[in-house]
């Protein structure tokens, strides 16, 4: 595509772009259960310390860090700047933000934690008149109910017309149908629905949330949305890590539940929900619920697992998954799926949807492939094809956030030569790189009380459910092949077979493959 328009604003974030609108989020305290973990670390802090940089937080906000760790404040504001880069790290902003910093030593289950948070609240509203407050769950998911009953035995999930309670619920949200259910069940005896914000970092790039734009704001793409004119979709994201350091709660999770009904299955919400009539959290997460509830449950046959063995990756040796910390010798446990997934709406009946999600690929990669029918060829039977070139919207999500679309065009010359070309958007040429760490949006709308990008309890459950016959069908059967992909590799030989059996191929996972071009389209 051309060069922009120097003329056009080049926002680089949601949060910038409001906060140069004037409307920075209103006063509140952001309590973080798990201070000292890595979630902390590296995400929150890192987004919080974008927001107050593009002046989207309140000049009355507080951060209480509460965790079991006996340290004091600027111990805990020690170890976070141990993270920041010096050379790209704004002191004044940092400075702002430490400020405004407190850590309460206290244990998750111990009910004096929650009397000393309470005081502390207390004192907040009275000297500064700040009342609001976000409890942000950043702890092991075993931790979620206890403190939400503590939180309500405390009296700290009461509001009030003038002061908000909100909670953030991290993933994952239960590990099957039943363990969700009773874990909403848990939550709603404290809290109400609008109070719980299920979140799911994917919602929070800002390429995931373009899809809506890119479908229902162009006219050109949202008449072709359907089963007349798309072949099928192809969901990837895939991962050069392995579990490294994980292994314990990877042995206990695997691939499927630790992608599949929530990373997966949003990107897969994006791309197939009816148009909402408006962009407000009912009528988008109604829509949403409305699509997840016509899947398919998915059905063994129509699902292939893996898991690593040793390879290369970078040209460096890796081990494969059963070599790595805290992993059994002769595990069973998942790293690879591959599913094909039905719809049945009168938009989507008949249209294939692929999803594959791994570790130790070829190359890091989260894209979305539409594909679309193929057009006849019969009027180019006496040119040198046998098959057109495929049209294909190519949405990329991450790294190198996106998109492609391929289509037919001919060669020069004399003859009627046909090859496919591809046009390119990168948003890093329009919009300038996208620095943000994928929270600051989420954040933002959670303390403006913006519940659109946040997952509704049925949601969750419905989710669930349709991958719930898989949960109950692997344990049963353990895969005899395993190890069977090499790390470095596309995965295994039995996820090219699951879209064979259609007469379809995967999109390679090549590292050098960033956009579509003849050779390497579906």
């Amino acid at each position: 595509m051309d060069a922009p328009d120097s003329t056009i604003a080049k926002p680089t974030d949601k949060a910038l772009a409001m906060a140069t609108s004037g409307r920075a989020a209103p006063p509140a305290t952001i309590v973080i259960f798990g201070a000292a973990g890595d979630l902390t670390k590296r995400l929150l802090m890192p987004a919080l310390y974008n927001l107050a940089k593009s002046g989207a937080l309140s000049d009355k906000l507080a951060i209480v860090g509460v965790d079991h760790n006996d340290r004091s404040t600027e111990d805990w504001i020690r170890t976070l700047s141990e993270l920041r880069d010096p050379k790209t790290l704004d002191a004044a902003t940092w400075s702002w933000l430490t400020g405004r910093m407190q850590f309460l030593q206290g244990d998750f289950l111990d009910p004096d934690a929650y009397k000393r948070l309470g005081q502390l609240l207390a004192k907040r509203q009275q000297e500064h008149g700040v009342g609001s407050a976000l409890f942000y769950m950043a702890v092991a998911d075993r931790f979620f109910g206890p403190i939400i009953e503590h939180l309500g035995k405390a009296g700290l999930a009461n509001q009030s017309e003038s002061a908000w309670r909100r909670v953030i619920i991290e993933k994952p949200f239960g590990h099957d149908l039943a363990s969700a259910k009773a874990l909403n069940a848990q939550i709603l005896k404290v809290l109400s629905e609008d109070q719980i914000y299920r979140i799911d970092h994917f919602l929070g790039k800002e390429t995931v949330q373009n899809i809506q734009v890119l479908r229902f704001a162009n006219g050109i793409f949202e008449p072709l949305w359907n089963r007349d004119h798309i072949d099928h979709v192809q969901i990837t994201a895939a991962e050069t890590v392995g579990v490294e350091t994980r292994g314990r709660f990877y042995e206990q999770t695997g691939a499927l539940r630790d992608m599949v009904p929530s990373h997966l299955f949003q990107l897969l919400a994006m791309i197939g929900m009816e148009p909402p009539s408006s962009f407000t959290a009912n009528a988008v997460r109604n829509k949403e619920t409305e699509l997840f509830q016509a899947i398919r449950p998915v059905t063994p046959s129509d699902a292939v697992r893996g898991q690593y063995g040793p390879g290369t990756i970078d040209g460096k040796p890796v081990p494969g998954y059963r070599q790595e910390p805290n992993v059994a010798p002769d595990s069973s446990t998942e790293t690879y799926v591959g599913l094909k997934l039905g719809i049945d709406t009168w938009r989507w009946a008949g249209v294939p949807f692929y999803m594959r999600t791994g570790k130790r690929l070829a190359t890091r990669t989260t894209e979305i492939a539409v594909c679309f029918r193929q057009a006849p060829y019969g009027l180019f039977r006496d040119t040198p094809v046998e098959r057109l070139p495929p049209n294909i919207l190519l949405l990329r999500i991450q790294p190198d956030e996106g998109l492609s679309i391929s289509f037919s065009a001919k060669r020069p010359g004399p003859e009627i030569k046909i090859d496919g070309v591809a046009m390119d958007f990168a948003y890093k040429d329009y919009f300038g790189p996208l620095a943000a760490v994928g929270y600051e949006t989420l954040l933002y709308d959670c303390l403006l009380g913006d519940a659109t990008l946040f997952r509704r309890a049925d949601a969750v459950e419905v989710s669930w459910c349709a991958v719930q016959g898989l949960l109950d069908d692997w344990p049963r059967n353990a895969p005899q092949d395993f190890p069977n992909y090499a790390a470095g590799g596309s995965g295994p030989q039995a996820a090219d077979a699951l879209l064979a059996r259609d007469n379809r191929a995967w999109l390679p996972i090549k590292p050098e493959r960033r956009h579509l071009t003849a050779s390497n389209v579906c």
